[in-house]
């Protein structure tokens, strides 16, 4: 058994690293080349069905060797192995934030033929405008307090009590004939723009 070659090859990773920090891009290069695939092939089956989305393994790794590989400067290659223990719990590290942001996800189910289309179709679409359109055009009209007790009843679903409050009106009654007054003449204005 040799047991000078791997001490070599390690002895030449230390050396890449060492030129790699005094910015030798060709150093960076071969140091990825050297670990990508023993780290795909340990990060393989570690990511669990649920974490994979648009990541697969391959990326998980050049995401690893990446990051390792820009902070090169923090790493201490004092013994041997170091670098691929580095870039492990790098590997491991981008694994662990892929599950995080898989449980962050919603699930992700498969479009189904059978679906019915939930989405409004241009003319119903067209329709819905043009009444809007209508409705605040009718209530434009009215003056500032029916327009006022209108949108309180109708749009901010406030009762009877609250809107004879907000209007100085003496009784919760006395603000439903006032409403039911002011929703009378806003029905006319409506009625006389849709007709043709």
């Amino acid at each position: 058994m040799n047991v000078t070659a791997p001490q070599a090859t390690l002895d030449s990773t230390l050396a890449l690293v060492t030129r790699a920090r005094e910015g030798d891009r060709s150093a960076l290069e071969l140091i990825a080349a050297r670990y990508l695939d023993v780290l795909t092939r340990f990060a393989h089956g570690r990511l669990p069905p649920h974490a994979r989305g648009l990541s697969d393994t391959c990326d998980i790794v050049q995401v690893a060797i990446t990051r390792t590989l820009e902070r090169l400067d923090a790493f201490d290659p004092s013994f041997p192995g170091a670098l691929l223990a580095y870039m492990r719990r790098a590997v491991l590290n981008q694994i662990r934030d892929e599950i995080r942001r898989s449980l962050r996800r919603p699930p992700v189910e498969a479009l189904r033929d059978d679906l019915p289309d939930r989405g409004v179709d241009p003319l119903e679409n067209a329709v819905q405008r043009d009444l809007i359109e209508r409705y605040e055009a009718a209530l434009s009209q009215l003056t500032l307090e029916q327009q006022k007790a209108i949108i309180l009843r109708l749009e901010m679903n406030l009762d009877y009590a609250e809107i004879a409050r907000a209007l100085g009106r003496p009784t919760p009654d006395a603000a439903r004939t006032f409403i039911g007054r002011a929703v009378e003449q806003l029905s006319r204005r409506l009625k006389r723009s849709a007709s043709p």
